[in-house]
């Protein structure tokens, strides 16, 4: 029996080394060098992704600077002689402008011997997990039925969240009240922190977190960043296993919150977000959630940029939002909390970086 085990690992880690080598590497064509291009080519390169290689960069632009240094072939309307060259597994096509430059018939030839041909944005989603928002237009939001959820999904989800939110405070009483004493022992102030948030289709509603910050004298940035000198002892705790979090509970019983959403933004950065971050108004389409995709794959956001990137997971999961991924990011969750890891530490932040509120809005820039 452990020569069989000890059989099978070999031979699944002789696999995985063969398939991570170049030569037995999925073969892909990117045409264009736009930015998105280059995202793609450094999204292909990531270790998640180590089985494809992008073999070719092929542009109209006859770019002196490829992407990355990926080899450019030559111009899109060689694009035959090109195929019969590289012998791609997968074509991205991701150029600014299509007009007059994608030749067709030897991209439909293409797919008729087998290549795989994808649009350079739906490559990126499915590569990175979010959604290029600079790739989307207001024309191409209201024709897409992605966006658009039924009535018995959303409520659905949000019946099934009511069960479980009262199930868990009625499982979870004797815990609320050990943290109470905890939080009042360890410092002055009151047992929660209550904050204006935006929820479902811009409405204001009352959020509930254990307070685990000491009372700021004045005014204060809604940067977590900003703050981490007033955490207490016992908030760092709560922060780490996520545990400030459980009086939210209360704001799914309320009906303010779902189990899985986007996360409901402070009041105070409302009309900064809706201002600097694309289709930010189309996080208010869906209840906000208690966790979420952007919380799970990104953490915390410390600047005006990263909330912007949190924006593009947010998109991701109202277009895809289900049952199963529902589930995902669940399981995810649990698994942050029980390990008291997350994506990145917002204290531990301080250390590598400074704050940035900067109102820079940055990302993949694609035109249609």
């Amino acid at each position: 029996m452990i020569a069989t085990t000890a059989l099978l690992v070999l031979t699944v880690t002789l696999v995985s080394l063969m398939i991570r080598r170049a030569a037995f590497a999925a073969r892909v064509l990117i045409i264009g060098s736009s930015p998105l291009a280059r995202q793609l080519v450094t999204e292909f390169a990531h270790h998640r992704h180590v089985w494809h290689r992008v073999a070719a960069v092929v542009d109209d632009a006859n770019d002196a600077d490829p992407p990355l240094g990926q080899r450019l072939a030559a111009p899109a309307a060689r694009l035959r002689p090109i195929i019969e060259e590289f012998r791609p597994d997968r074509i991205v096509v991701a150029l600014d402008d299509r007009r007059g430059r994608l030749p067709m018939r030897a991209l439909l030839d293409a797919t008729v011997d087998g290549v795989v041909v994808e649009d350079g944005v739906d490559c990126y989603e499915r590569l990175t997990g979010k959604i290029a928002i600079e790739a989307l237009t207001p024309s191409g939001l209201i024709g897409s039925p992605a966006f658009r959820k039924s009535h018995f999904d959303l409520a659905f989800s949000h019946a099934l969240s009511l069960v479980v939110a009262a199930s868990a405070l009625v499982v979870l009483a004797p815990l609320f009240a050990v943290l109470a004493i905890l939080i009042t022992l360890d410092s002055r102030g009151p047992v929660f922190f209550v904050q204006d948030r935006v929820g479902l289709r811009g409405r204001r509603f009352r959020l509930l977190k254990f307070r685990t910050m000491r009372s700021a004298d004045g005014p204060t940035s809604e940067w977590v960043c900003d703050n981490g000198h007033r955490i207490t002892r016992v908030g760092r705790w709560l922060r780490r296993y996520r545990l400030d979090e459980l009086p939210q509970l209360i704001n799914v019983v309320r009906g303010e919150l779902n189990l899985v959403g986007p996360r409901p933004h402070p009041v105070s950065n409302f009309e900064l977000f809706m201002e600097k971050i694309p289709f930010y108004s189309l996080r208010s389409a869906v209840r906000p959630g208690l966790t979420g995709w952007a919380q799970v794959r990104q953490g915390y956001a410390n600047s005006l940029e990263e909330e912007t990137e949190k924006m593009r997971y947010d998109l991701y999961y109202i277009k895809h939002m289900s049952a199963w991924l529902d589930l995902r990011i669940l399981l995810q969750t649990v698994r942050i909390v029980l390990s008291g890891s997350e994506s990145v530490d917002p204290v531990a932040r301080l250390e590598v970086r400074p704050c940035r509120a900067s109102l820079a809005v940055v990302g993949v820039r694609v035109k249609k």
